[in-house]
């Protein structure tokens, strides 16, 4: 099911910020942007729906601009821990209704957690995370933070060829379940897996559970 179309503001058009606008464009969102550059602005003025040059950290400027009204704001701001602070605070201060931050570090990501900000992210905390948990399972293609400890992990199967998921147990001796399948010549996920097939090198797997576990597993 195609999910709704969103209004969604971008404060910050660096390399984060600008992959976010084009991309949620590209989804069809309406996106609204507001960068200092002039440089930056005129480069994607054709590409997002509209973009302004002007200093977000003035309150006046994203009330003109409707930011109250957004489904969604994201504020990337690299160069300056203290203005992406004081434009989070004053996004709070008009009730925005969902708050997405890049944080620069654990220090800063503490701080927007401790203002209110619901959603806080770092990109290149995050890759490094993504890229230690690919070398240690080599067979691990990518994983998900779900909060309070528990991933959503894609793994491909190699030292599971010829076991079914009944065989494994996952569950009650692996401590996580397989909930979605993949086969090469499949284009998409089946969701519920049957636990009755042999499983053949090369499936993919969608597994969940405690990121301890995780770690464990090589499939």
């Amino acid at each position: 099911m195609e999910s709704s179309k969103k209004e969604v503001g971008v404060i910050g058009l660096g390399k984060f910020g600008l992959e976010a606008a084009l991309t949620l464009t590209r989804l069809g969102h309406r996106v609204v942007a507001v960068d200092q550059d002039a440089a930056r602005v005129q480069r994607v003025s054709q590409d997002l729906a509209a973009v302004y040059q002007g200093d977000a950290t003035d309150q006046g400027l994203l009330e003109q601009l409707r930011f109250q009204d957004f489904d969604l704001v994201i504020v990337s701001i690299g160069e300056s821990m203290e203005a992406s602070i004081l434009i989070s605070l004053n996004l709070i201060d008009l009730h925005v209704k969902r708050l997405i931050v890049k944080a620069t570090g654990p220090q800063h990501s503490q701080v927007l957690q401790r203002l209110g900000v619901q959603q806080v992210v770092q990109p290149e905390m995050e890759t490094a995370r993504r890229l230690g948990h690919q070398i240690h399972s080599p067979g691990l293609l990518d994983f998900l933070s779900l909060g309070g400890g528990t991933i959503l992990q894609q793994v491909v199967v190699k030292k599971w060829n010829g076991r079914t998921l009944a065989d494994l147990k996952l569950p009650s001796e692996r401590g996580v379940m397989a909930v979605a399948e993949k086969r090469p010549a499949d284009a998409d996920f089946r969701f519920v897996p049957d636990p009755r097939r042999p499983l053949e090198a090369g499936d993919q797997l969608l597994l969940i559970g405690p990121a301890r576990k995780m770690l464990e597993i090589e499939a």
